[in-house]
């Protein structure tokens, strides 16, 4: 599907606390409140660039309701999530683009019913540990679940299974997150302690991360370093020239394969600031195909993006750290998802576009 196969509604201040069906008869007076709550449903309607299934969610002002002519994906559902590591003190996980790594703090107040129409990864996770819990091997791994997507440096400690607990588990430690759309490897801790260590280990910058991303334009081999605030001017993040303000970001990248127009890269990650590929690819006017945020320089125009991607192209593709109980070296990799896979395929066989103005 096409941008232009959905309409945008920008939610105005007299319209704060309406509910997502009562929206849509506002702006398609033409619906009835069947028709109204069909089209959600039935996967037509995202607020704020997520699908939203839930008639009865309330609206804030800002908020920007797209429904779209056709049915969007489906929900990720269990079977989307591949368990790649799991052992007594923490989880490695493939995340699939689509689902929020964690609900926001406004939605933990929900009732269950409506935060299963939008579930968020640590919650499916829980659930599928505390299914799995009781038939693991003795590696540590889910039983239950195939891992080809990934692997680990070296095998699992053999003793692990004499460390399980054995009351439920109650919760995951979120240690880091990955954006809604971005896909591939996350580690949550099981137990406080790991939780603590990998917290630090995150914070001083032990953790190797690499990501894949399609960028637009030709990308040379180099550095990213500046220092990202929260507000650059128009809302967005973004880098900052003021001395002592911000927080440092660097990001190296290297490309892998030159593409007609696009470039597809490997991106490691020095620190993990929030959005800090995007922002750097986006700063230095190579735009991460896919992107509906950080789209255009502070005060220019738009970086037009042909590509046809359906979310922003950027992938987990590796994970590494030591073990924060053991100390055992843990390496994983996930392969590039197939959307990315196809689209990279259909851009090596079109003409090069024309740079933007």
């Amino acid at each position: 599907m096409t941008e232009a196969q959905k309409q945008n509604y920008h939610v105005p201040m007299e319209c704060a606390g309406w509910t997502l069906a009562a929206l849509l008869r506002r702006v398609r007076p033409e619906l009835s409140w069947s028709q109204a709550k069909r089209l959600i449903h039935h996967r037509h309607v995202q607020v704020n660039g997520n699908l939203c299934m839930d008639d009865a969610r309330r609206l804030k002002p800002g908020d920007v309701v797209a429904v779209w002519q056709e049915p969007l994906a489906r929900p990720i559902r269990e079977e989307d999530i591949q368990i790649v590591y799991q052992d007594p003190y923490l989880v490695v996980v493939d995340k699939p683009a689509g689902i929020t790594t964690l609900r926001h703090p406004e939605e933990r107040h929900w009732p269950r019913r409506r935060r299963q129409l939008q579930p968020t990864l640590d919650e499916m996770v829980l659930e599928i540990l505390q299914g799995a819990l009781s038939v693991t091997n003795p590696t540590g791994r889910s039983s239950h679940r195939k891992t080809p997507t990934a692997r680990k440096s070296q095998k699992s400690n053999s003793g692990s299974q004499k460390h399980r607990p054995s009351h439920r588990l109650r919760r995951l430690y979120p240690v880091h997150r990955l954006d809604r759309d971005t896909s591939g490897l996350i580690v949550f801790a099981l137990r406080p302690e790991a939780y603590l260590k990998l917290v630090q280990m995150f914070r001083k910058h032990q953790i190797h991360r690499v990501y894949l991303a399609l960028a637009l334009g030709r990308v040379e081999e180099q550095t990213f370093r500046s220092y990202l605030v929260r507000d650059r001017g128009d809302g967005l993040r973004g880098s900052t020239q003021e001395p002592g303000k911000g927080q440092l970001a660097v990001t190296h990248v290297r490309p892998l394969e030159y593409l007609p127009g696009y470039t597809l890269l490997e991106c490691r990650l020095e620190t993990g600031r929030t959005h800090q590929i995007r922002i750097h690819l986006s700063e230095a006017g190579h735009r991460v195909c896919g992107e509906k945020i950080y789209t255009h320089p502070l005060g220019g125009k738009p970086i037009p993006d042909p590509s046809g991607a359906m979310r922003h192209m950027l992938h987990a593709a590796q994970l590494g750290f030591q073990h924060p109980i053991t100390g055992e070296p843990l390496l994983f990799e996930s392969p590039m998802p197939t959307d990315m896979r196809r689209l990279i395929e259909k851009l090596r066989h079109q003409p090069e576009s024309p740079p933007p103005n």
